[in-house]
């Protein structure tokens, strides 16, 4: 274990915590590379100059000490990172948005705070850009939620175990699939990941019958006909 040498004596610089993290978050995250990721995020914020500050996937990957305290190597801090920023995103933590610019497609990460929920409705709205001294104006990407939001709000709490599936799902399933999988099992109250499961390999089996918009009626009539055979007993007919 690497020591530490103490703080050294005279005027300090400080980076200001809301108390609302000691009191509200602090005790849900349940996370690692989440909390490293929180905490670095309101230090590398306030080296940021102007009214608005974000940051960029650039600005931690950037900080070599950051990263090291991430992972015992660059693959893994990176994957480490990526996997914290995400749990932040889905808790509600930062507020992501996705955009476009010269340089290509930009994510950016704004504390949820009443300063950056305003910037982000800037940006979606078009009044405000990022970038002010880039010559080609910046647009919007429409953003779908990612499925870690949509899990956790449409289901419940999002533990390792489920990240890691849902991120499998991603990489097997188009979201949009996901996204009408979730809302077929909120409508007939079966909030479980495995009867949403379920639902997405029957569609990749037998195709996605299911159009876009779909009724409830509808919807209870395909899910009667797509229920696991161990999760009938439970599911509100």
């Amino acid at each position: 274990m690497k020591g530490f040498s103490g703080f050294p004596d005279g005027k300090q610089r400080v980076t200001a915590v809301p108390n609302l993290f000691f009191s509200e978050l602090l005790p849900i995250i349940d996370n690692l590379a989440e909390l490293k990721v929180t905490l670095y995020a309101f230090w590398a914020l306030t080296q940021k100059e102007g009214q608005v500050r974000y940051l960029r996937l650039a600005d931690f990957l950037d900080d070599a000490a950051f990263l090291r305290a991430l992972g015992p190597n660059t693959q893994m801090a990176a994957e480490a990172l990526l996997d914290g920023v995400e749990r932040a995103v889905a808790r509600g933590v930062f507020l992501h948005v996705n955009i476009e610019s010269a340089e290509g497609k930009l994510d950016l990460y704004f504390l949820n705070t009443e300063k950056g929920r305003a910037a982000v409705e800037g940006i979606t709205r078009g009044e405000w850009r990022p970038l002010p001294d880039e010559a080609e104006p910046i647009s919007l990407l429409v953003e779908r939620p990612n499925v870690f939001v949509l899990y956790e709000q449409n289901i419940g709490a999002l533990t390792p175990l489920i990240a890691d599936e849902l991120r499998d799902a991603e990489q097997t399933y188009p979201l949009r699939w996901i996204e009408d999988a979730i809302k077929l099992a909120v409508a007939n109250n079966v909030r479980k990941w495995r009867y949403v499961q379920s639902i997405l390999e029957r569609w990749r089996q037998e195709g996605k019958q299911v159009p876009d918009g779909i009724s409830r009626r509808d919807s209870q009539k395909e899910l009667r006909q797509q229920i696991p055979d161990e999760l009938r007993d439970i599911v509100k007919r």
